[in-house]
């Protein structure tokens, strides 16, 4: 018997989300949700849960219902799928217009921003995500510092994706993220405006116990290869 078309949609988010986890060498960090929405946990934040799920901020805001303060709270069930959206009713559209199309083009306010290398270690390796991006690990010292590889504002801070460590997403515009997994200790709070070159962290455990940086870039929610972002480095 073949499954239903809800059970199909379920696995597909599933097996998307441990595929690209495994690919990072880690161990899925939440338990799986209901198809295709997920339970709002203590430490979420909507860019959080939009991380987890190779999703837009904005886009989850949208199919929610969600106002530009973006706030949600412990126990609140979100669509985490244009599936489980379109079933939506109609007035859960009206705080957060349609995003245009062009929206997933880079935007002059991307194209201003002005990036630099988050660490200063070898790079041991990409990590290839499901979606066809990778983020980088860079290896270092423990306690190396990790420094924002852009100007932006700190979105989140903190270990609810357990497999990243304690991370910390920055936000550079409407469409850019960049995030910094595995740190030892954090020395930026969520809200805080940073520099290019700040001080954000201090490098901590990797996979495998060795001290190292997961680096990743986002446009529009998906990951990005970083090395198109990312000054040249030598030979």
């Amino acid at each position: 018997m073949r499954p239903s078309l809800h059970v199909r949609g379920r696995l597909r988010v599933v097996l998307t989300l441990c595929a690209g986890l495994l690919a990072a060498g880690c161990s899925p960090p939440f338990v799986a949700t209901e198809g295709l929405t997920y339970v709002v946990q203590p430490g979420d934040t909507l860019y959080a849960i939009a991380w987890r799920f190779d999703l837009d901020y904005r886009d989850v805001a949208r199919w929610n219902g969600i106002s530009a303060s973006y706030r949600i709270a412990v126990g609140q069930v979100l669509k985490v799928s244009p599936d489980a959206a379109s079933s939506a009713p109609a007035d859960t559209w009206r705080q957060s217009p349609p995003a245009s199309a062009d929206r997933f083009q880079p935007s002059p306010e991307d194209s201003s921003v002005r990036w630099a290398w988050p660490a200063t270690g070898d790079v041991v390796g990409p990590v290839r995500q499901p979606t066809g991006g990778f983020g980088l690990r860079v290896a270092g010292r423990l306690g190396d510092p990790v420094r924002a590889a852009a100007a932006g504002r700190v979105v989140y801070s903190g270990t609810a994706l357990r497999s990243y460590g304690h991370l910390l997403i920055i936000k550079h515009s409407n469409s850019l993220l960049s995030a910094y997994g595995h740190n030892q200790s954090v020395l930026v709070s969520e809200g805080q405006q940073v520099q290019q070159g700040q001080a954000i962290a201090e490098m901590g455990m990797g996979p495998g116990q060795r001290p190292a940086l997961y680096f990743e870039i986002r446009l529009n929610g998906k990951p990005v290869d970083p090395s198109a972002y990312l000054p040249h480095r030598g030979p």
